[in-house]
C-alpha cells in the first residue's frame, strides 16, 4: 500500500462523530465450514468480557452487556457469521455465544445437497456423470437451496435494521466478487443518515443497499461448488461469486468507515506448507482440488496487517512535530488465526462427510481416507464438513486460541489505542 494512497484516503475520510472513541470493528474472513473457528473465538471473547461486569450488591438483574462491535464486515462464510451477529446484536454480548450454538446445530444437509447412488464410489465414470448432472441442474456441483432455507430461518433481517436504527451497530458489510466485471464489491447496509459514502478504488467498489439473503449467498458462492448469484448494481444485473476471490485488502472497508481498532479473525494456516514433507507421491485429485480451494481462499489478511505495521513504523520515525501535522488517524489492528492445521483436523473427520458427497468424491479419486492429510482431500473436505465432529473441534480450537491471547485481547478491547501508534491502510 503506497503512502500516497494512505494520505489521500485519510485526508478525504469523512468524520463519524457518533462512533465511540474505543469502538471496534470486526472483520471475518472466509473459508466454508472452517469459519466455525470464528464462532469459538467469539464465544471465548464473550466469556472474557462477561468477567468485566461490575459486582452488584442488590438482587436486581444486571443490564445486558453491550454488543462489543460497531462495524461488522464479512467475506464468504465469514459474511454469514457477520450477518448472524448483526441480526443478534440487539441481544448484546449474548449474540457471540449464540453464533457458536448456531454452528453446533448445523449439518451439511442444511447447507448443500448432492444426489448420488451409493455405488457411485466404485466407478469414476458414474461419479463424473453424477456431477455433470448436478451442474446441468444447479449450475454448480452442489445444490445450495438448503442453505437459503437455513439462512432465512437463522438471520432476522428486521432485527438487523433495528440494531442499525438504535445505533447498536453502524454498518454491516458483505463482500462478493463479480464474475461479470471482475471487480470486488462490498455491499454495506447502514442507517440512512450515515456520513460515509460509497467508494470506488481500482478493482474494488462499495455499494450501499439493504443486505439480503441473496447477498449472503453471493458472498459464499464457492466457485464451481456453489452456483453464482445475480445481484443488481448500478441499475443492471451482475453475477457474483465468493468474496474471497480477488480480495486484496480485507481491512479496507472497516477503515473506510473510520474504525480506530479492528479485530480480524481469519481461518488461514501458514503451517500448510510444512505438510508437503509427509507425502512425496504424485498429487491426487483431492490434493489438487484442495490446493485450488486454498488459492481461492488465499488469506491476504496477514499481508494487509504487515503493511499497516510497516507504514506505522516508518511514521514513528518522523519528527513529532511533522507526525502531528499529518492527517492520519490512529488505528489498532489485531488478528487471530488457527494455531493448528485445519487440513489435519479435517482429515480426522473426513468420514463424517455425507455419504453421497464422500462416495462421489471417492469415485473421482478426490477422497482417500487411507492416505496422509497431505495426499488426501482433507483440504477440500475442510470447506464442506458442516458436521458436528469437525465443527465442534473448530469451535474448541477457536476458544483455545482466544484464551491463549486473553491478556492481549482484553487490552485490545478494553482501552482506546494510543494516538499515532498505527495508521489505517485502505
Amino acid at each position: 500500500m503506497s503512502l500516497d494512497t494512505l494520505i489521500t484516503h485519510n485526508t478525504l475520510l469523512p468524520a463519524t462523530p457518533d462512533a465511540q472513541p474505543d469502538a471496534c470493528a470486526l472483520v471475518l474472513m472466509g473459508g466454508g465450514a472452517r469459519t466455525a473457528y470464528q464462532a469459538g473465538v467469539l464465544k471465548a471473547i464473550a466469556a472474557m468480557l462477561a468477567t468485566r461486569l461490575p459486582a452488584r450488591a442488590h438482587p436486581t438483574p444486571p443490564p445486558q452487556p453491550a454488543f462489543p462491535f460497531q462495524w461488522l464486515f464479512g467475506t464468504s462464510a465469514g459474511a454469514l457469521n457477520a450477518s448472524y451477529l448483526a441480526s443478534q446484536a440487539v441481544h448484546g454480548l449474548e449474540a457471540l455465544p449464540r453464533l457458536a450454538t448456531f454452528w453446533s446445530a448445523l449439518r451439511s444437509e442444511r447447507v448443500y445437497r448432492l444426489e448420488a447412488p451409493g455405488w457411485v464410489r466404485a466407478n469414476r465414470i458414474v461419479a463424473g456423470l453424477t456431477l455433470a448432472r448436478q451442474v446441468r441442474r444447479h449450475r454448480a456441483l452442489l445444490d445450495t437451496l438448503p442453505l437459503v432455507d437455513t439462512l432465512h430461518r437463522a438471520i432476522d433481517l428486521d432485527a438487523l435494521e433495528r440494531a442499525l436504527a438504535q445505533r447498536i451497530i453502524h454498518v454491516l458489510g458483505v463482500t462478493a466478487s463479480s464474475y461479470t466485471t471482475g471487480e470486488h464489491w462490498t455491499f454495506c447496509q447502514t442507517r440512512p443518515d450515515h456520513p460515509v459514502q460509497p467508494w470506488h478504488r481500482p478493482g474494488r467498489r462499495a455499494d450501499f443497499q439493504p443486505i439480503t439473503i441473496e447477498h449472503l449467498m453471493a458472498s459464499s458462492a464457492i466457485p464451481f461448488l456453489f452456483p453464482a448469484v445475480p445481484l443488481w448494481v448500478d441499475g443492471h444485473k451482475e453475477h457474483f461469486g465468493d468474496g474471497s476471490m480477488r480480495q486484496l485488502s480485507p481491512l479496507s472497508p472497516a477503515i473506510q468507515f473510520g474504525a480506530r481498532r479492528v479485530l480480524v479473525i481469519g481461518v488461514g494456516q501458514p503451517q500448510r506448507a510444512g505438510m508437503a514433507a509427509r507425502h512425496s507421491g504424485d498429487p491426487t485429485a483431492g490434493t489438487i482440488a484442495g490446493h485450488a480451494m486454498a488459492s481461492v481462499f488465499h488469506d491476504t489478511l496477514q499481508a494487509d496487517v504487515e503493511q499497516t505495521q510497516r507504514v506505522s513504523q516508518t511514521l514513528a520515525r518522523l519528527p513529532p512535530a511533522l507526525a502531528a501535522a499529518l492527517p492520519y488517524r490512529p488505528v489498532d489492528v489485531m488478528s487471530i488465526q488457527p494455531s493448528f492445521s485445519l487440513d489435519e483436523l479435517a482429515h480426522k473427520h473426513m468420514r463424517e462427510l455425507p455419504a453421497p458427497t464422500r462416495n462421489t468424491l471417492a469415485g473421482l479419486g478426490a477422497v482417500d481416507t487411507a492416505r496422509s492429510a497431505a495426499g488426501s482431500a482433507a483440504a477440500l473436505a475442510s470447506y464442506l464438513l458442516f458436521e458436528p465432529g469437525f465443527v465442534n473441534a473448530l469451535i474448541e480450537l477457536g476458544e483455545h486460541d482466544a484464551w491463549r491471547k486473553k491478556d492481549e485481547l482484553m487490552g485490545f478491547l478494553g482501552t482506546p489505542p494510543p494516538i499515532g501508534t498505527q495508521v489505517a491502510v485502505p
